[in-house]
């Protein structure tokens, strides 16, 4: 298990590595000149030639990815160029809403898509089962927008149930609102990400119902459906589990467009506002703290995964 561990941190720290190299490299050949977009339209020549030698534009790339990574080892994301404030005060206020609406989507994923997925397996042969599966399919394939708008008109505009947009000035000090804020753009990504969960817990069920220890188990008395809570569903777990490092990158881009959707001052809005801006020392920065958890849940549920299959760790050793 030490060994599997080092493995495992070796090879985040690798992709870390990498996708930094990915991030910085990608702004530094998108088209157009950051110090005369900072400077504006009005700038003469010599004031834009200023402001490059000033942020530090001039210097060889090489030397800018370098700086770049030594102030990431200290802590220091760098400073924004636009603002000249501080990049990493800034993703920490942010991921205050990106995080949480990203943990209330994880939880609303699986409250939809796991037991809807397991009804659809043992239903496969019924009427219930395949109207299920077709809703997955459906839901799935609609795009977070939609899904977000179909929810807004039913739960804010018709009910009347929840806020459609904004979050509280103070933030996280009045939690009730804060949390109401994020309900309706959790649903909205845990409805499409859920789907998928579904028609993958529905596979991995199916699959659980024709295995040799649950037919067994049901053949020595016990009925067909608690053999599969307690001999198939521990299988099917792992299964969601497994499924779960790969969704997690889809709940964080789907928070991206619901944070514009909704208005939600988190990461991804900050993103689409600082591309535009080209203030490419945030979107770097940015980039890297999404790309960074997104690569740190997947070694969690890696090792989770490791913990809980005893095939993996009678294999290791």
């Amino acid at each position: 298990m030490t060994r599997f561990l080092v493995g495992r941190v070796l090879l985040l720290a690798v992709g870390l590595l990498v996708a930094s190299l990915i991030v910085f490299a990608t702004l530094r050949v998108l088209p157009g000149d950051v110090a005369q977009v900072v400077a504006g339209a009005e700038a003469t020549p010599a004031q834009v030639a200023a402001l490059r030698e000033q942020l530090g534009l001039d210097r060889p790339v090489v030397l800018q990815y370098l700086d770049w990574i030594g102030g990431l080892f200290r802590g220091d994301l760098g400073s924004s160029l636009v603002t000249r404030g501080p990049v990493a005060p800034e993703i920490a206020q942010k991921l205050a809403v990106t995080l949480p609406l990203a943990g209330m989507s994880l939880v609303a994923a699986l409250v939809i898509g796991v037991p809807l997925g397991v009804l659809a397996a043992v239903l496969r042969r019924r009427p219930g089962g395949a109207a299920i599966s077709a809703a997955a399919q459906a839901v799935a394939a609609i795009p977070v927008v939609w899904a977000g708008m179909l929810l807004v008109a039913l739960f804010a505009v018709t009910l009347h149930w929840l806020p459609v947009q904004g979050f509280p000035l103070d933030g996280w000090d009045t939690p009730d609102r804060a949390f109401a804020a994020l309900v309706l753009p959790a649903l909205t990504i845990g409805a499409v990400e859920g789907a998928v969960i579904l028609r993958f817990t529905r596979s991995a069920t199916l699959s659980v119902l024709d295995a040799d220890h649950v037919r067994t188990a049901a053949a020595i008395g016990l009925t067909k459906n608690r053999a599969l809570l307690r001999h198939g569903l521990p299988s099917v777990a792992l299964t969601v589990l497994a499924v779960l490092g790969v969704q997690i990158a889809g709940l964080l881009v789907g928070a991206v467009v619901v944070e514009q959707l909704f208005s939600l001052p988190g990461v991804g809005r900050m993103l689409v506002t600082d591309v535009g801006r080209r203030d490419i020392t945030k979107v770097q920065s940015e980039l890297l703290v999404l790309t960074g958890l997104v690569l740190l849940v997947g070694f969690a549920v890696d090792v989770l995964h490791r913990v809980l299959d005893p095939r993996q760790r009678e294999a290791s050793s």
